[in-house]
């Protein structure tokens, strides 16, 4: 796959607007008025105020919440002296994770000098626009030097993340190690393979913990770091320890921990036997560490492990720091950030590792239940509490040593206002897509002969989301497969018409003649239905030959359901069929139904409707708060849809007193939790805005979608179709890539929860 991955990563970063990052306005600027309030005559106002007292800086502009991440691209990821135009997508990359994990504005700036002094200057002469500086990516020992003299010269923090997001992160790990095998830091025998930034940062975060320097055996490329060598510059000398010169295997003899950042599969079996009882092996190089996990793992049960890949236990992760370390340190407008800082960041991160997890945690990672052990001492990357937790111990830590120019006072307020920033990136279809990737089914796709199918097809394999099924004419299938360089050579390509498939077409025609023999269908139309692709595939699903479908990519939408409600049927019990929205926005997802089937549904078929979409949104871990829609705010206007919306709400109240849901109620009022309380302080929607909206009839539900969708340019994953037997999910014509994706997603999320409810 490693084709397809560079292919796909390319595309990614030059599809559509190049780049990762934009700048979006935060002021209104629609009218003339708005313009002169932004830039002149206006802005004159607070630059006067800002030159008379230089930290209201922070009251009038972006400062406070935007970081540099600055770089000379001279040791890049593992690409080493790239440049600053190569460099340019990592630094990206790093702008994208701080706004994602922490709500931090980032400018990336790449810097086209090598020489120290030089650098420095151009750093210190643009630093007043920033409130913080992530140095990344420059080559040791320059960015020793580099860190430690912007630190001095500038009043805002400023942190080489290379070096110190993994001394915290592993510092961390290196607290629980200790609390599971029960040894003391201070007698550990640490022997750390590598000497760059981070291998120093480390060992130098593990000696404030207490490790001692003489119990420390640091290796370079050239060997053993010992007083007796004579190339070593004045920070590797730190670290020199008064003895013979030593091979890595002789060192690690009864060695307790070993800290790899140095090159894959220089540990081997033998050595590892060699060392301590309940050893503890960070082993970071990547993609391949200095010993593979599984071969470390059985060779030692005592092994307590961790890696930098996701794909294993215990990730060493930077995305677990620097962002949270930032926020603590700019909500607090903190000078510096120092060792205090660093130190409350490991220790709140070992904390939350031997917390109960979260059940989207144990959802996103495939676990019952993942307990503090030695499969897991760090807490993962998807943990909603790392901002909460890390954030704040960061910012107490600066206000404690003195750094903090703003301290803070209401820390219930702090974590609340930590907790409402997370909403700004949506987490919703990362949930998804990690939740189906640990346990993908098997997809037909109705539409394959289309490129746009087939390119969501590759991504879905590639990522492992799922195992698609293509369906239709096997020699185009293939044929574009080759001429657009696709990889899906291997999947299974099935044609409904093909002569192969005659047994098949015969078995489901039986099966369909059976089902619908007495609602006018003949076996001779069963055995003709079955060569067309939107029966065949449903059939398919309804038999086991397949997981699920996904459908509708070029036909309209009645005529692909129509076979999938002939061939599945609804559930039992269930008396419609219904199609939900996901609307992603800043404020969290709001699932919209039904926008896609019944037209002008009874009071009865509302109920139905609100009860089957609530079961959906629970499948997404959200407790749905449903708003009855229409013109009208509980009986302020009379009219069908109005009382229609009535009733199924008293309905609602009488029967399922616990749901969260009321109407009739207009959009606005349902969204605005002040409107409620100004003015509707009965309604049970009370406490906080509706996610779920049912609307009074198809025309004003899929009005309302499509107009989220085009104007305000929401994300949209859907109609993921509620009601039905087995799961079918019906794309809307001319579906982007990306949503054909969040579709087949949507689909094995479906499979997933009928095989539990088969199981439980």
């Amino acid at each position: 796959m490693d084709k397809l991955f560079n292919k796909d990563a390319l595309n990614y970063h030059s599809m559509g607007r190049p780049g990762k990052l934009e700048v979006i306005p935060t002021k209104p600027y629609s009218t003339q008025r708005d313009l002169s309030l932004a830039y002149t005559p206006g802005v004159a106002d607070p630059c006067l105020v800002i030159n008379k007292q230089p930290d209201e800086v922070y009251t009038y502009t972006g400062k406070g919440n935007l970081v540099a991440v600055i770089s000379n691209g001279t040791a890049v990821l593992g690409l080493g002296d790239i440049g600053p135009e190569a460099g340019k997508p990592v630094m990206e990359g790093k702008g994208l994770l701080f706004k994602v994990f922490a709500d931090i504005d980032v400018f990336d700036i790449e810097v086209n000098e090598k020489d120290p002094d030089k650098f420095i200057e151009v750093v210190k002469a643009i630093a007043p626009t920033f409130g913080g500086i992530n140095l990344e990516d420059i080559k040791a020992p320059e960015c020793f030097e580099i860190e430690e003299r912007l630190k001095e010269a500038l009043p805002i923090p400023v942190m080489h993340d290379d070096q110190h997001g993994t001394a915290i992160i592993t510092s961390a790990g290196l607290l629980n190690a200790l609390e599971i095998n029960g040894k003391k830091i201070e007698n550990l025998k640490i022997v750390v393979n590598g000497a760059g930034a981070a291998a120093i940062s480390c060992t130098k975060l593990y000696i404030k913990l207490g490790a001692k320097p003489q119990n420390i055996h640091m290796f370079d490329s050239k060997g053993l770091l010992h007083k007796g060598r004579t190339d070593l510059n004045s920070t590797k000398q730190q670290f020199a320890i008064d003895a013979k010169d030593m091979t890595l295997a002789e060192a690690l003899k009864g060695a307790d921990m070993f800290l790899g950042l140095s090159v894959g599969g220089v540990i081997k079996r033998d050595m590892l036997l060699e060392m301590a009882p309940q050893p503890i092996v960070f082993a970071l190089a990547n993609p391949t560490p200095e010993i593979a996990y599984n071969d470390a793992m059985t060779t030692r049960s005592d092994i307590i492990m961790a890696t930098g890949r996701s794909d294993f236990p215990n990730q060493i992760n930077n995305v677990l720091g620097f962002p949270f370390i930032f926020r603590g340190a700019l909500d607090v407008r903190a000078s510096e950030i120092n060792d205090d800082m660093k130190l409350a960041a490991s220790v709140a991160l070992a904390q939350l590792a031997k917390e109960p997890v979260p059940e989207e945690v144990n959802i996103a990672f495939n676990v019952n239940n993942l307990k503090f052990g030695r499969e897991y001492i760090i807490p993962k990357p998807t943990d909603p509490r790392l901002i909460e937790r890390v954030a704040p111990a960061v910012a107490k830590a600066a206000m404690e040593s003195g750094v903090a120019k703003k301290p803070i006072t209401n820390w219930d307020a702090y974590i609340d206002e930590l907790r409402k920033r997370l909403n700004i990136s949506n987490p919703l279809v990362r949930q998804i897509k990690t939740r189906a990737m640990h346990d993908p089914k098997r997809i037909v796709l109705a539409d394959a002969e289309n490129y746009k199918m087939l390119k969501a097809a590759e991504i879905v394999l590639n990522e492992g989301l799922a195992e698609p099924i293509l369906l239709g004419n096997a020699a185009r299938i293939k044929a574009m497969i080759q001429e657009n360089d696709l990889e899906l050579q291997n999947v299974e390509i099935i044609d409904p018409r093909a002569n192969d498939q005659a047994g098949r077409r015969k078995q489901f025609a039986e099966a369909l003649f059976t089902k619908r023999q007495r609602k006018g269908m003949t076996y001779t139309s069963a055995r003709g239905m079955m060569l067309h692709r939107n029966y065949f595939a449903p059939m398919m699903v309804a038999t086991g030959f397949a997981d699920a479908m996904v459908s509708g990519l070029t036909r309209n939408y009645p005529d692909t359901i129509r076979p999938a409600l002939q061939v599945i049927g609804r559930k039992d019990g269930a008396k419609v069929v219904s199609g939900m929205y996901i609307i992603n926005t800043k404020q969290g997802p709001i699932f919209f139904a039904d926008c896609t089937v019944n037209k002008n549904p009874s009071v009865e078929e509302l109920v139905e409707i609100t009860l089957q979409t609530c079961v959906s949104v629970r499948e997404f871990k959200v407790t749905p708060r449903v708003a009855l829609l229409s013109y009208s705010n509980f009986g302020s206007a009379d009219g069908e849809a109005s009382e229609k919306q009535r009733k199924a709400a008293e309905y609602l109240h009488q029967h399922y007193p616990d749901l969260i849901v009321d109407g009739e109620i207009q959009a606005n009022t349902a969204l605005s939790a002040d409107l409620l309380a100004d003015s509707f302080s009965f309604s049970k929607l009370m406490g906080g805005p509706a996610n779920t909206l049912i609307f009074p009839n198809l025309e004003s539900g899929n009005i309302a979608y499509k107009l989220l969708q085009e104007l305000g340019k929401f994300e949209v994953i859907g109609p993921i179709l509620n009601g039905l037997k087995e799961p079918v999910h019906v794309l809307q014509m001319g579906s982007s890539v990306s949503e054909i994706v969040n579709m087949i997603t949507i689909a094995v999320l479906d499979a997933q929860s009928r095989a539990r409810q088969l199981n439980s």
